[in-house]
C-alpha cells in the first residue's frame, strides 16, 4: 500500500486481528493461572494463523494458506497441548511471583507498547502486503512479550512469553516479507518446536530438582 487514500477493508480488517494479538499478550500478563496462560497462547497463535489467511486471501499469496494451516497446527494445538500435559505432570497451577506488581506491570508494558508503536510508526515504513500499522502493533507485541519474559519468575511464564514473541515476530515477517519462501517460513516454526523440547526438558529438569516451577532459585545462582 502507499500510505495514502482511505483504509481499506482489508487494512482494517488486518489492524484489527493486530491489535486483537495485542491485547492477548497484555491478557497474558495479566493471568495468574498457568494453564490460562496457555490457552491465551493458543488463542493468539490462532488469530495469527487467521492474519496469514486473511493476507493470502486479501493480496493473492497463495502458499501463505499452507503457512496458517502449518502455524495453526503447531502453535494452536501441538505446542499448547504439551506444555499443558507438562503442567499436569508438575501440578502446578500458579503462576510465578513477578518482579513488579500485577498492576505495575501492565503499566510497563503499555509504556513499552506504546514506545514501540510509535518509534516504528515514524520509521515511514509502507509494505504492499499489510498496514504499516500492523508493524508497528507487531512490534509492541514483541516488546510485552520481553516484559512477560523478564517480569514473571516462573519457567512456564518465561517459555510462554517467548513464544508469543515469536508470534509477534511472525506478524512482523508477514508485513515486511510475506513474499518469503515457504520453505523458510516452516523452517522457522520447526526452530519453534525445538524451543518448546528445550523449556520442556528444562521445566522437567527443574521442577524435579526443586519440586517447584519458580526461576528465584536459579536467579539466587547467578555470581
Amino acid at each position: 500500500m502507499t500510505g495514502t487514500g482511505a483504509p481499506t477493508l482489508f487494512d482494517g480488517v488486518a489492524n484489527t486481528i493486530a491489535v486483537v494479538v495485542l491485547l492477548l499478550e497484555f491478557l497474558m500478563l495479566r493471568a495468574a493461572m498457568l494453564r490460562a496462560q496457555v490457552r491465551l497462547y493458543a488463542i493468539q497463535s490462532l488469530v495469527v494463523s487467521v492474519l496469514a489467511a486473511v493476507v493470502a486471501a486479501g493480496r493473492d499469496v497463495p502458499e501463505l494458506y499452507v503457512l496458517a494451516v502449518v502455524s495453526f497446527l503447531m502453535k494452536a494445538v501441538i505446542v499448547p497441548w504439551l506444555i499443558l500435559r507438562l503442567l499436569r505432570d508438575a501440578s502446578a497451577e500458579i503462576a510465578g511471583s513477578g518482579v513488579l506488581s500485577v498492576a505495575s506491570e501492565v503499566l510497563l508494558a503499555i509504556v513499552v507498547a506504546a514506545f514501540g508503536f510509535f518509534t516504528v510508526n515514524t520509521l515511514d515504513i509502507h509494505s504492499d502486503v499489510l498496514p504499516a500499522t500492523a508493524l508497528s502493533v507487531a512490534f509492541a507485541v514483541v516488546l510485552v512479550a520481553f516484559v512477560l519474559i523478564i517480569m514473571r519468575r516462573d519457567v512456564v511464564s518465561q517459555a510462554v512469553g517467548f513464544f508469543s514473541l515469536e508470534n509477534g515476530v511472525s506478524m512482523v515477517s508477514l508485513v515486511v516479507a510475506a513474499g518469503m519462501p515457504l520453505i523458510l517460513e516452516v523452517a522457522f516454526l520447526f526452530d519453534l518446536l525445538v524451543a518448546v523440547v528445550v523449556f520442556g526438558v528444562l521445566m522437567r529438569v527443574h521442577h524435579g530438582r526443586t519440586r517447584s516451577l519458580s526461576t528465584i532459585e536459579l536467579t539466587r545462582l547467578r555470581g
